[in-house]
């Protein structure tokens, strides 16, 4: 018989523990801060969802996009609170790669030492001895210890739920709301319902888990608080001053990380987007880099409403072109290309056939919906300018001023992203002139938008004007790759 003690290993998996979800929570509520509603399906269509934690009211006789309904949480409940969406997702993943990390040499250790008794049960008898507990509960008494086993018939199940089912769930609903998976993998998504279905299941996960944490610290104060605290910090219930103290002390350090990491995050966002930015890229590039979108969507499951994510130019060229229907627009192709050249719509529309998706679009701040995009196939593209051998990333310049069109944003400047060559070529890069079998609306970018289906909206740039193609994007702007992730800290490579 396995003696179910406290060895060194669970103690510190169970602090460690501590540290990495709390830090999951806070940086989950700076993520639902950034679209505090929450609906089923894949659609987030204006007024259709379940539950909402804003008490912003959007109007309804001008353009409003998503940056409009973003809330600012306070820095005591979320990481690092205030609006700062890259700052919370760069928190969030980081803080997941470690905590799976941790949950693998959990599972390990747990097995390999047989301490998977104290949670998996041994016979059918434990359901109705839980019943039992849970009635003795209810009569304000304690219900006895399982023969041989620290915990008693509901608390061992209830540690097997949370250990063998929630934190999986948790990690399996993330998964299904990024877009690399998405792309590639269509039917997880239908899985869980959809894409809004899962990230509704993951919100709930997070919540299950903050009941847990209350119910667990409730049940160590009835249960003897001193000499549970000191079997987590010494392995024997001795010493209970000293555990006191030690405990106390491991608390503190993991608020003063708490601290630390928000004031970091504040203060310092461009070093905290470059450190951690380089242990999460690294980390995508080799997982979900080389997935390809293989989105077929039915014409049924087209969304009823597209939301919009910024505003148009606000210019007086860009109005006179609009009125135009954009026959006198022109788009620049150049760089380290043997074949610069500047081609009008009709032009791009003669760039061989049509190709037409219907995708699953993902916004940065959490929302999607399904929508048919029709267009040149950027490979053409390329094929046709020819790039040299050093081009390395593809430059995609607007008509967007940031500071013109978006006073509510964070910094100003022509809107451009960049994105790698290697995804230049993927089947459903799309230099987009139609949505939904219609010329492409001008809240949705016309003339121009970029399609890249395993990667979150901000990515593909609207109101496209010029196209370079660059060996190095440092000398751009900032320097991050991106005007969102020059100005607010995003990450470049948001395949998550």
């Amino acid at each position: 018989m396995v003696v179910l003690d406290y060895p060194a290993w669970l103690r510190i998996e169970h602090w460690v523990n501590v540290l990495f979800l709390t830090l999951l929570i806070r940086s989950g509520i700076e993520i639902v801060a950034t679209h505090p509603k929450l609906y089923r399906g894949n659609d987030s269509r204006p007024g259709t969802e379940w539950a909402r934690f804003t008490r912003k009211t959007m109007p309804t006789d001008k353009l409003y996009d998503t940056l409009d309904e973003e809330e600012s949480y306070s820095s005591l409940v979320s990481l690092p609170g205030h609006k700062n969406l890259g700052m919370g997702r760069h928190w969030h993943f980081v803080t997941v790669i470690g905590w799976i990390l941790t949950g693998i040499a959990y599972y390990i250790l747990l097995f390999a030492t047989g301490q998977w008794h104290r949670y998996l049960p041994y016979s059918w008898s434990i359901f109705p001895e839980t019943w039992n507990d849970i009635l003795t509960y209810l009569s304000f008494k304690l219900p006895p210890l399982l023969p041989g086993e620290p915990l008693d018939a509901i608390q061992k199940l209830t540690y097997a739920g949370v250990i063998f089912l929630l934190a999986p769930f948790q990690i399996l609903t993330g998964a299904a709301q990024s877009p690399a998976v998405e792309a590639r993998f269509p039917w997880y998504v239908r899985l869980w319902g959809g894409r809004q279905s899962a990230r509704s299941l993951h919100f709930l996960g997070l919540l299950a888990f903050l009941g847990f944490i209350a119910v667990h610290l409730t049940m160590v104060g009835l249960w003897g608080w001193p000499q549970l605290n000191a079997l987590m910090i010494f392995g024997q219930a001795r010493h209970l001053g000293w555990a006191l103290a030690a405990s106390l002390a491991i608390v503190a350090a993991i608020v003063v990380v708490h601290i630390a990491a928000t004031v970091w995050s504040l203060k310092s966002p461009r070093s905290v987007q470059r450190a951690l930015g380089f242990v999460i890229n690294h980390g995508r590039l080799v997982a979900l880099r080389p997935m390809v979108s293989r989105q077929r969507y039915p014409q049924s499951a087209l969304s009823p409403e597209h939301r919009v994510n910024g505003k148009p130019p606000d210019s007086d060229d860009y109005k006179v072109m609009a009125v135009h229907h954009f026959v006198d627009w022109t788009l620049h192709v150049g760089g380290l290309v043997e074949y610069p050249m500047t081609l009008t719509l009709a032009d791009l529309r003669a760039l061989g056939d049509k190709q037409t998706q219907r995708v699953l679009h993902n916004c940065v701040q959490g929302w999607s919906s399904v929508g048919e995009w029709g267009g040149v196939p950027f490979r053409n593209l390329v094929e046709l300018v020819k790039p040299l051998p050093q081009a390395r990333h593809i430059c995609f310049l607007t008509m967007q001023d940031t500071g013109r069109d978006e006073p509510s944003a964070e910094g100003a400047g022509q809107f451009y992203e960049v994105l790698d060559m290697s995804l230049a070529r993927h089947p459903q890069c799309l230099l987009a002139y139609e949505m939904n079998g219609a010329p492409l609306p001008i809240e949705h970018g016309a003339p121009l938008r970029l399609r890249i289906e395993n990667q979150v909206g901000f990515k593909m740039a609207k109101w496209i004007s010029q196209i370079e193609f660059i060996s190095d994007y440092h000398a751009i702007g900032q320097g991050m790759g991106g005007w969102r992730e020059d100005n607010v800290y995003y990450d470049k490579d948001v395949e998550v």
